[in-house]
């Protein structure tokens, strides 16, 4: 039992708002796609294959966060405790998850077209960069977005079989986002990562911090626009739009980066910024 529950807490299993942030962009990137092909079974049995994907993909990716940070994270108050960090699991155990978690991922990468498998493996490098950023730059959450928003191509992809310009701009969108919201989570660790060495936006902005981060929820809506622009926009795609653009001012209303508990609160609630963009993206089919 032990072991079970050592395996979740590794993989944040019980924590979904990690995966759910990783499969929101693919649900985008279905309904997009579903304005070009309203084959309502493909886009449900895509839509499962992308969620097991998500789980799957940001499992491995969370054990091999703790792999490379497991010394950083000995440092940190949030994530001392964390199994390989506290010395639960070891790291012979950790890489066999990640390979096992990342076979069967990719026997459900292999249900795709070729475009969508290649794009697929090509996000691989993306994934497991991620964690050696912090490292290198402030700028890590841009790599997560990078990394993050890749299922929008790929969920694209697999209905379209090729790349339009919709899905870049939609991309561009999710990146921003991304970075606004991951922003808000490192202000949970800030005088940690100060003191270790941690590079972030969050410590990057920390005085203009509301600028940054709105600046980033503007271009994210600004595309979002822009997609729906390049469809016959309808009266139901203006209207649904307006609530993720509600929704993220909403956010920067209520932020503040001294409050690590609203800072929690307010990046979880992203997960319904997700559902919303998700409806007007649907709504451009009514």
């Amino acid at each position: 039992m032990n072991r079970i529950n050592n395996f979740i807490e590794l993989t944040r299993l019980n924590k979904p708002i990690g995966f759910m942030l990783l499969f929101w962009p693919c649900l985008w990137g279905l309904a997009l796609a579903f304005n070009q092909n309203s084959n309502v079974n493909l886009f449900t049995n895509y839509a499962i294959l992308f969620l097991l994907g998500s789980i799957l993909m940001r499992s491995a990716g969370c054990i091999f966060n703790d792999i490379v940070d497991k010394n950083f994270d000995k440092k940190v108050n949030r994530t001392k405790n964390r199994p390989i960090a506290a010395g639960r699991i070891s790291l012979f155990d950790a890489y066999l998850y990640i390979i096992v978690l990342c076979l069967i991922a990719l026997i459900i990468l292999m249900q795709f077209n070729p475009l969508t498998v290649f794009l697929g493996l090509a996000s691989i490098p993306l994934a497991f960069s991620y964690p050696f950023m912090k490292r290198l730059t402030y700028w890590p959450q841009f790599f997560l977005g990078i990394t993050f928003s890749w299922g929008i191509i790929l969920a694209w992809t697999s209905i379209i079989g090729e790349i339009f310009l919709e899905p870049i701009l939609l991309y561009i969108s999710a990146i921003f986002w991304t970075l606004g919201y991951d922003t808000i989570y490192g202000f949970q660790d800030i005088e940690d990562d100060e003191v270790i060495g941690v590079k972030s936006t969050s410590i990057k902005f920390k005085k203009n911090y509301k600028i940054f981060i709105g600046i980033c929820y503007l271009v994210c809506f600004l595309f979002l626009i822009t997609v729906g622009s390049l469809k016959q926009i309808n009266i139901y795609f203006l209207l649904f739009s307006l609530l993720p653009g509600a929704h993220l001012l909403n956010q920067l209303r209520n932020l503040n980066k001294n409050d690590k508990n609203s800072c929690l609160n307010i990046f979880r609630s992203n997960n319904f910024f997700g559902f919303l963009v998700f409806l007007s993206l649907i709504s451009m089919n009514i």
